[in-house]
């Protein structure tokens, strides 16, 4: 492509949006900066005039433009600046369509919770003690890690829900979706011996599975604090939250067995993509998976 003709078609937009958008001085320099390296690239793909550029070209050039390290909103604004410029092409006859018009920037990755390693979590479940609250908070631990739950999952539980025979838990989830999930024979153990403190705690008619002093089901509240409590009193290095027994369950066990669609499907995911994905994945396989691949999981079902 002529150089030339690219500068002064460029030279003309940019007057023109300095003028009727009264742009500042920043903003109008970030579009001049985006639209020179559309046309640096136009050059490199020896094309002779904007009227060549299609849309794979434009996916091209975005593509290119995060490879050399743009981050997925700084691709958005090259191409929302190359979309407005080869509009204004369009409009005044020099171009017949926009090809930028459909072409979308990479979607921004999403920032995933801190997790702890497996042997920080080993150190944060080797909780000690037989009172009464300890026994309960090492279940509650275990069940957490063990299983994936969220946490208004956890506190939703019902003492029915747990099958520790089968070693699996009933969970409602959002939308009131319910799955049932494994649980592994730690948590097994830890649930046992806080079932047997728990029948001197509830109050009557009460059913929820975890219980606070005055024997009602938890607040979120309080589950957050004793996770808290906990964590600083076993020398983790960083402060520790529901969420974040919830991502290592997810990362150790993704890492372990490589299994994306068992692993979301555990986590009982609810978007509809998600729900598609994992429609035909049936519990055994996601019991093998699980006994397989999970740090503290029964090895064997038998």
């Amino acid at each position: 492509m002529d150089a030339s003709i690219g500068s002064n078609e460029l030279a003309a937009f940019l007057h023109e949006i300095k003028h009727q958008r009264r742009l500042s001085p920043h903003t109008l320099a970030a579009y001049e900066h985006d639209l020179r390296a559309l046309l640096d690239y136009c050059g490199r793909e020896n094309l002779g005039s904007l009227a060549e550029l299609d849309v794979h070209h434009v996916r091209a050039f975005a593509a290119e433009s995060h490879r050399r390290g743009l981050s997925p909103r700084s691709v958005a604004r090259r191409l929302s600046a190359v979309r407005s410029f080869l509009r204004s092409e369009v409009a005044a006859g020099r171009l017949r369509a926009n090809a930028a018009v459909h072409v979308q920037a990479p979607k921004p990755s999403r920032r995933l919770p801190a997790t702890l390693d497996a042997d920080q979590v080993a150190r944060l479940l080797a909780i000690s003690g037989d009172e009464d609250l300890t026994v309960r908070d090492r279940a509650i631990l275990e069940l957490f890690y063990s299983s994936g739950l969220r946490l208004a999952e956890l506190i939703g539980l019902d003492v029915e829900d747990l099958d520790l025979a089968d070693r699996t838990v009933r969970v409602t989830g959002k939308g009131s979706k319910t799955r049932i999930v494994p649980v592994g024979r730690y948590a097994v153990e830890a649930v046992r011996e806080w079932l047997k403190v728990r029948a001197g705690l509830a109050a009557a008619g009460e059913r929820a599975m975890f219980l606070s002093k005055n024997g009602r089901r938890l607040a979120p509240r309080t589950v957050q604090a004793r996770i808290d409590h906990w964590a600083r009193r076993q020398g983790s290095p960083t402060r520790v939250h529901p969420h974040m027994l919830r991502h290592s369950f997810a990362t150790h066990l993704l890492e372990s067995s490589g299994n994306l669609r068992a692993v979301q499907e555990l986590l009982g995911h609810s978007s509809l993509s998600t729900t598609q994905v994992y429609t035909h994945v049936d519990f055994q396989h996601l019991a093998d998976v699980y006994d397989k691949a999970h740090p503290r999981a029964r090895k064997n079902r038998g």
